[in-house]
Formats: structure tokens, C-alpha cells, sequence
């Protein structure tokens, strides 16, 4: 056997030995130092786990040296391949981002370029997959809409109405679950002025009335949604009265009780009719508050037989005169006539009843003393002409108007208005048109409230 110093393929030399490499190959065998006590030889099937050990520690160290798609780095090694935006600037259009995160989800309203939009239709932004971290709408002039937004930042909403015939503009970001932020902007368009409606109200907010004026609301367009406009009028009393419209066309309708408004009450309409839809795109563009007060209950009889004028006030007696009305030709109306207005001096014209300077009840043109109107087509209550006093309590010779002596004319003149009533009987007159004047207590309530 040769000795260590042999450089015979055969043997190795003690692995103790300093400057010997450990685990020297030798014809497939190997050293192995244990402890340094002595070389013992190395087995076949521990030299095949140690080669397979010492190719796979040096693969590895090639990837770690060489980068490479499945490089191992570290935190602090350098950035990644592809950023995150979360932190990038607002942006208008998508961007690529890491991690990938669920798009946001918007919901606006009103859509965008949407035109002829209800002014009182909500304006809203909902967002799913994000929140809302700001908006702004406004107006063509540059005006703000105020609005709030929601507790957990994914709604906002205007909050008051818009207006007619106006351009808006509505700005908004919204941020996704990655932090990213997208601006986005849309326009829309209000009803244009031609679709506006519009009413006037009648009693007046504020005025006095008498017990059997009626609440009337002519509307500047024909109604086709009438069940939409009812409910958008909530009528109240004092007296707890209940009533019920009563539409005279497609553009006027009236309200009252079944019987005669409680003497002294307060009656209360709450219009909330802006952004109604009152049919054919016409949209209404008022809120309106009115309160009506009702007077002492003063009603009248004029009978026709009996040539008398007769008061009542909260059912008391107050007063009987003579009186004379229509003639056989120009009977007065039947039953019950609303006080309207009252003039100290009217002026008459026979022509404005179609007559003629040739017909015998041709009366050419006069002015009257304490005139209360009770039709719009010239039917008052006023003081007899000079020619007709001798007739007062005696006939009937009037061209429809209900004539007292000077004492009677004032005190009515004086001490009744609007909404107070006369009932006329026994006159061979119809019943007034409904449009002439108030006439709805003529009305069977079974029909009226129907």
C-alpha cells in the first residue's frame, strides 16, 4: 500500500492534513473526517446524496446571481416589475394596477346628456366597488347645488330642487378598493320653459271670505294627471271639515265641504305641485302655502214672489228689505249666487247683454249705487235706478239684477263680501253655468264629490 504522500488515483491523503479538501473523490469513493481522528472510507450511497446536495445549492446560486424571471428579491431590493397606482395622480381613463381590484360600479342620476329633466327629479351619484370622494353640480352660470353626502361615502345627493330650462354640469371622483381615483363629468338638461305649468289660486293667501267661497285653482295648462294633482293638494280646516274636488274643466278645479264652511274657521291649502307631471311633458313649477279665513255666516234669500231681500247672520235675523229682480224676459238665476266683488259705483251698459237702442228693454247706459257682483256676466246686487224705485216690493222689472232701495244696497254694500251667499227662489231662471261664477253649491254633493 502507498503512503499518503502517493498521488495514485487508489488513496487519498489524511483529510486532517491542513490545505487537504474535505471529501476528496477517490475512484468514486471518498474521505470522510470524522472529528479529525482518522480518514474512514465513504459508501457509494452517501457520495451519490452528497452530489445530488451540492448541484442543487449551486443551481440555485446561479438563479439568485443571474436575476431571471424567478429571481428571489428581497423587500428592499429594488421595485418590482409592475407599480401600484394606488398613489398616481387623478386620471380620466383606466390604468393597469397591481393588485388587481373590482372596477368601480356607478350609478348617476340624471343620465348622462338626458334632457328635458323634471327639476324636481332626484340628482344622485351611488357608487359600488369604491366611495365618493367628491362632487360638484352646477348650473350654466357657474352656480352650486348644495348636496350631502352619504355616512359611509358611496351616495351623495342634491339637496334641493333645480331649475327650469337650465344646463348642469356634473363633476365627480370616486377612489376604488386600490386607492385609485377617476374623474369623471357629465351634462343634462332641465324642462325647457314651454313645459312649465303654472296656477293662479283663488281665494287669495290672507283674504277674508264668507262661508261659501270655494277653493279654485285655474292652472295655465289642461290637466291630463288629475289624480297626481289632487294628491299633490293637501286642504285642511279648522272646523275639521272634509271635502272634495270638483274639476269644471281641464284647466280650473274646485274644492269645498259638503255643507257651508264652519263660521270663523281657517282653511289651508298646501300646494306641492312643482315637478307634477300634469300630463302631455307639462310639469308644474310652483309650491304654494294659502290660508283662507272664514267670516261670520251671512247668508241672504232674494224671493222673487214674495219681492223681498232677506239676511241671516250666524243664523240670526239681521235684516229684511224689498226688492225687486228679472222680469219674465230676463228672469234672475235660481238658486245659490257667491258674492264676488263690490263696486260703490258700476257703470252699466245695455249693449254688454246684447240689446239694442230698438228693443223696448234697451236702458241705453247708467251707473248704479252699491253694486255686489254675483255672476261674471252682470248679475249684481246694487241699489234700484230712479226709474225702478217706485216698483221695489211691488214687481219684478230688472234684466236680472236684484234691486234695493238705498238703505238696503248700502247696508249690504257694507256688511257682506266675497264667499257670503244668496239663495234666489221662485224665480223661473235656471241655475247659473258653472263657469259663471260660483255655482257649485247647486251641485248635488253626490255629483260634486264624485
Amino acid at each position: 500500500m502507498m503512503g499518503p504522500g502517493s498521488r495514485s488515483g487508489a488513496l487519498l491523503r489524511d483529510p486532517c492534513v491542513a490545505g487537504f479538501p474535505v471529501n476528496s473523490k477517490v475512484g468514486g469513493l471518498g474521505w470522510d473526517h470524522d472529528d479529525c481522528n482518522g480518514p474512514r472510507a465513504v459508501t457509494a450511497r452517501e457520495h451519490r446524496t452528497t452530489t445530488r446536495t451540492v448541484l442543487l445549492l449551486g443551481a440555485l446560486c446561479l438563479l439568485a446571481a443571474g436575476g431571471g424571471v424567478f429571481a428571489a428579491v428581497a423587500p428592499d431590493s429594488g421595485r418590482a416589475a409592475f407599480e401600484s397606482e394606488a398613489g398616481s395622480a387623478e386620471r380620466s381613463t383606466p390604468g393597469l394596477a397591481a393588485p388587481v381590484v373590482a372596477p368601480v360600479q356607478l350609478a348617476a342620476s340624471p343620465a348622462d346628456g338626458a334632457q328635458q329633466v323634471n327639476p324636481a327629479a332626484p340628482v344622485s351619484l351611488r357608487v359600488t366597488n369604491g366611495s365618493i370622494d367628491r362632487v360638484a353640480l352646477t348650473d350654466s352660470d357657474g352656480e352650486a347645488v348644495e348636496g350631502s353626502l352619504s355616512p359611509d361615502g358611496t351616495g351623495w345627493s342634491a339637496a334641493g330642487p333645480l331649475q327650469f330650462n337650465s344646463s348642469y354640469t356634473y363633476n365627480f371622483v370616486v377612489t376604488d378598493a386600490a386607492g385609485r381615483k377617476t374623474n369623471d363629468t357629465r351634462t343634462f338638461t332641465t324642462v325647457t320653459t314651454a313645459n312649465e305649468a303654472d296656477a293662479a289660486v283663488y281665494p287669495l293667501d290672507g283674504m277674508k271670505v264668507g262661508v261659501a267661497q270655494p277653493l279654485q285653482i285655474t292652472f295655465s295648462e289642461p290637466v291630463l294627471n288629475k289624480d297626481a294633482v289632487e294628491k299633490a293638494i293637501k286642504i285642511s280646516s279648522t272646523s275639521g271639515q272634509a271635502g272634495a274636488f270638483h274639476w269644471f274643466s281641464d284647466s280650473m278645479v274646485r274644492y269645498r265641504a259638503e255643507n257651508f264652511w264652519a263660521a270663523n274657521s281657517t282653511v289651508t291649502m298646501d300646494m306641492q305641485l312643482f315637478g307634477i307631471d300634469f300630463g302631455n311633458g307639462q310639469i308644474g313649477n310652483f309650491n304654494k302655502l294659502v290660508t283662507v279665513h272664514v267670516g261670520d255666516k251671512k247668508v241672504a234669500v232674494a224671493d222673487a214672489t214674495a219681492h223681498t231681500f232677506s239676511v241671516s247672520v250666524n243664523d240670526k235675523p239681521a235684516g229684511s228689505w224689498p226688492a225687486t229682480m228679472g222680469d219674465t224676459r230676463f228672469p234672475s238665476a235660481r238658486g245659490f249666487l257667491v258674492f264676488m266683488e263690490k263696486y260703490r259705483v258700476e257703470h252699466m251698459s245695455a249693449s254688454s247683454i246684447g240689446l239694442k237702442p230698438d228693443d223696448p228693454a234697451y236702458y241705453g247706459e247708467l251707473d248704479v249705487n252699491y253694486a255686489t257682483r254675483l255672476t261674471p256676466s252682470g248679475e249684481f246686487i246694487h241699489q234700484a235706478t230712479d226709474s225702478a224705485l217706485p216698483y221695489i216690493g211691488v214687481a219684478n222689472l230688472s234684466h236680472g239684477c236684484i234691486g234695493l232701495g238705498p238703505d238696503g244696497a248700502k247696508w249690504v254694500f257694507d256688511n257682506m263680501t266675497t264667499g257670503d251667499v244668496v239663495q234666489v227662489v221662485n224665480t223661473e231662471g235656471e241655475n247659473a253655468n258653472f263657469d259663471d261664477g260660483f255655482g257649485d253649491w247647486n251641485i248635488p254633493w253626490p255629483q260634486y264629490a264624485n
